[in-house]
């Protein structure tokens, strides 16, 4: 059942003006009849609407239960089947539709109270106008109210439901927005580490070489190494800021800009700092793109600041071999002097990681692989990258670092920009969660082809079960009609096939019970006739009574009124 956050006041008002509606036709039906009782015809309608109304919001279906009962009382009236009372049942029965979401327990409620008045007209042995009234008024006010009832309620729950996908739409772009901040603020955080960190570590490196200078000082030896702790305290609280400015792991940190300086400046600047570097370059340089040249820039700067800071004053190996489709760098450095594993604490110290673990994700940006850890002695650190980024919809989240895999070696593919690069179907792909819009709206759509589907159904269904009796009802009571004119050139005492020709093709099978209750001749069988075509109004009867095949009497019965 839909449930609206309507104020009670507002409730209270609509009720009050639906009531005074009702009532003002309950007095119009009350002032148009030929000899009214104010108790049953004003006063109990009234009192019925005072109670039907209020139900219709919380027991709709027993308020058309009600109203219907005094529809079904009407036909206990000898003038007429039809009242106002109709009108109130066909509003009653529009709110059942709009304020229930379902439609089997409506649709028993309505059948149940056509089952009533039917059999209302068998216990009062109605007149075929009764029957009439009663299989067509009656369920045309139940039936078709309903459906308008039900289409205004879900064009309602569709426009509810638009304006909240359009709510839901309005967060989510707040919420890209905020994940764009966030991934700029990690692309900070990531160009913070990789330059800035890489430069405070040559400078803090270059400041010990100067303090095992012989000319200085015992001052300026200790001024060298309150230098070098400053540097070593501006790096910790650059990776405590870089930990701030991080995007939570997945979430994607682009590439960037690319950088200005190649990897031989970097190297050439890590010499003349005085860390013992050599290099070489393997193979013919293909033509890369800036994404892979600033991957490339990026592990060889990361694994030199490792290597400086965890393993100073050992050798340290670079080696970029180009290869069919991919370019592998390798970084290597010796064991520390004192016989401690290379980057010992690369992996418990506080803070410590975050680099590996950031160059991990821009590699696998890029389509490449990364492998970190002890090998031979040292500390090995291997990229394998493409020569054009293959760029790639979602990045993983970020876990340890693992060895490289195996990469194509066919033609790379064309390079594509994150917001271009293809996206998987979900219509088409097994086992993909539909967006929670496109579910919902699946579902608005399903309820709204349902209800056009009762709405169409529901008076078909009726029209098969209605229409044969109300058109077989109508030919009995055309057939059945003998006009005045015939009925005055009937003579008593004439046999019936002298008669037969002004005499109609069958009887009329429906006479009230005052018609049938009239003296007779005895032994005389009688039959009724009715005077006219009028199917909406009950009409004088003519009864012929035959002994025999003698007509013995002919009289007329006038239609029963007040």
């Amino acid at each position: 059942m839909l449930r609206t956050l309507v104020p009670p006041a507002r409730q209270a008002y609509g009720d009050a003006a639906l009531w005074v509606v009702l009532a003002a036709a309950t007095g119009y039906g009350f002032r148009d009849a030929a000899a009214p009782s104010l108790t049953l015809d004003l006063l109990l309608p009234l009192a019925v609407l005072v109670v039907a109304v209020p139900w219709s919001r919380r027991r709709p279906g027993a308020a058309v239960v009600l109203v219907n009962g005094l529809c079904a009382g009407g036909l206990a009236d000898t003038a007429s089947p039809g009242n106002a009372h109709v009108l109130s049942l066909a509003a009653m029965s529009c709110l059942l539709g709009a304020r229930v979401a379902e439609a089997r327990r409506p649709l028993l409620v309505l059948a149940g109270c056509a089952a009533v008045d039917l059999a209302a007209c068998a216990v009062l042995r109605a007149q075929p106008v009764w029957w009439f009234y009663a299989l067509t008024v009656l369920p045309a006010a139940l039936l078709l109210p309903w459906l308008a009832g039900r289409h205004w309620r879900g064009r309602r729950q569709l426009v509810r439901e638009g304006w909240r996908l359009a709510r839901g739409l309005e967060e989510r772009q707040h919420l890209v927005a905020e994940r764009a901040r966030l991934t700029e603020r990690a692309e900070i955080a990531a160009d913070m580490h990789d330059s800035l960190g890489h430069a405070l570590s040559l400078v803090a490196l270059r400041a010990g070489a100067l303090e095992l200078s012989p000319d200085l000082t015992g001052r300026d030896r200790a001024d060298l190494a309150d230098l070098r702790g400053t540097i070593a305290d501006a790096v910790e609280q650059l990776r405590e800021t870089v930990a701030v400015l991080r995007d939570p792991p997945g979430g994607g940190a682009g590439a960037g800009l690319p950088v200005d300086d190649t990897v031989e400046d970097l190297l050439s600047r890590a010499v003349a700092s005085g860390v013992p570097v050599r290099w070489e370059r393997r193979g013919a340089a293909p033509p890369l793109s800036s994404l892979v040249e600033r991957g490339m820039y990026r592990v060889v700067q990361e694994a030199l600041t490792n290597a400086t800071k965890h393993a100073p004053d050992c050798s340290i190996s670079v080696r970029i071999t180009h290869e069919d489709g991919r370019t592998r760098v390798s970084v290597i450095n010796a064991v520390p002097p004192a016989g401690g594993p290379a980057h010992a604490s690369a992996g418990t110290a506080s803070g410590v990681g975050r680099g590996l673990t950031g160059l991990q994700e821009r590699v696998t940006v890029l389509g490449g692989s990364l492998r970190a850890g002890p090998d031979k002695g040292g500390f090995t650190v291997t990229a394998v990258l493409p020569h054009q980024a293959t760029a790639r919809t979602a990045v993983p989240t970020p876990g340890p670092v693992t060895a490289p895999t195996a990469t194509p070696t066919g033609p790379p593919g064309p390079e594509l920009p994150p917001d271009t690069a293809p996206h998987p179907d979900p219509d088409t792909v097994p086992g993909a969660v539909l967006p929670e819009s496109a579910q919902r709206l699946a579902t608005v759509r399903s309820d709204a082809r349902r209800r056009s589907a009762v709405a169409f159904a529901a008076p078909v269904v009726a029209a098969l079960f209605f229409v044969p009796s109300a058109v077989y009802l109508a030919w009995q009571l055309t057939t059945s009609v003998l006009p005045p004119s015939r009925f005055d050139q009937l003579v008593t005492g004439r046999p019936r096939a002298e008669l037969a020709p002004l005499l109609p093709d069958r009887a009329y099978p429906y006479p009230s019970d005052h018609a049938r209750s009239d003296p007779r001749p005895p032994g005389a069988r009688c039959e009724f006739y009715r005077s006219g075509r009028d199917l909406l109004d009950d009409v004088d009867l003519y009864r012929l009574c035959w002994s025999g095949d003698t007509l013995l009497t002919k009289d007329t019965v006038p239609a029963s009124r007040p």
